[in-house]
């Protein structure tokens, strides 16, 4: 990925060459400036890359028209972000909803279904308060059930514990893991947070983007299968 300001280049990612493991968790580490959150975005097709290819669930995404790329997120893909992102007007409930109903799911079912996701990040008793309302904690959980909303197969996740404390960005992490686990998805998870890398199968480090063949002392970078 190169970006161009005039005459000026800047080499944001170089020969990245990654496969992810489906139904893993993995976490993509790296300094800050690093060019993880641009990776991250590239592998969820909100930003083309300048050359090569990515492919998602056998699709190769970066052939896509932007029509056909944006159906393919909105089915396949539930992003987590760093703030939230919550509809500020919408309930809690309402804001799952709303990703329920661009899946093609509407009316009764949606509502239920939203419920149930509320129901599993435990704040049933909150599904009709606004983000306002909220912590930051319950905020992100509202986000992990929207995101995990109509099973896609995929959750990219960009510092989605950076607003909270250590200790409940942990318990969010660990609930994000067990749902995930429960739902058969797969995740990738930008973060530069050393403490959860005990809830990862995976840890990818990027640095200056490159991922190097060899990590620094203490980051597990395991083969992956396709």
């Amino acid at each position: 990925m190169t970006y161009r300001n005039g005459d000026l280049v800047f080499q944001a990612l170089t020969e990245i060459d990654l496969k992810i493991r489906s139904g893993d968790i993995h976490l993509l580490m790296g300094p800050s400036g690093s060019g993880k959150t641009t990776l991250l975005s590239i592998l969820g097709g909100i930003l083309t890359p300048t050359a090569g290819h990515v492919r998602l669930l056998g699709v190769e995404i970066t052939r896509l028209s932007r029509r056909r790329l944006a159906e393919f997120r909105i089915q396949n893909i539930g992003f987590i972000f760093q703030g939230f992102n919550l509809f500020p007007a919408l309930t809690a409930v309402e804001n799952i909803e709303v990703a329920l109903n661009l899946k093609g799911l509407k009316g009764r079912q949606a509502q239920d279904q939203a419920r149930y996701m509320l129901n599993q990040v435990g704040l049933d008793d909150k599904r009709h308060s606004l983000p306002q309302d909220l912590s930051g904690g319950q905020k992100q959980r509202v986000a992990i059930a929207r995101a995990l909303a109509g099973k896609p197969p995929l959750i990219m996740a960009d510092e989605p514990t950076a607003a909270l404390d250590s200790r409940r960005g942990r318990t969010i992490l660990e609930l994000l893991r067990a749902l995930a686990k429960e739902e058969g998805c797969t995740v990738l998870m930008v973060t530069h947070d050393a403490r959860i890398m005990d809830l990862a199968d995976r840890v990818l480090y990027l640095e200056d983007g490159r991922i190097p063949q060899q990590p620094p002392q203490g980051v597990d970078m395991n083969e992956a299968q396709p």
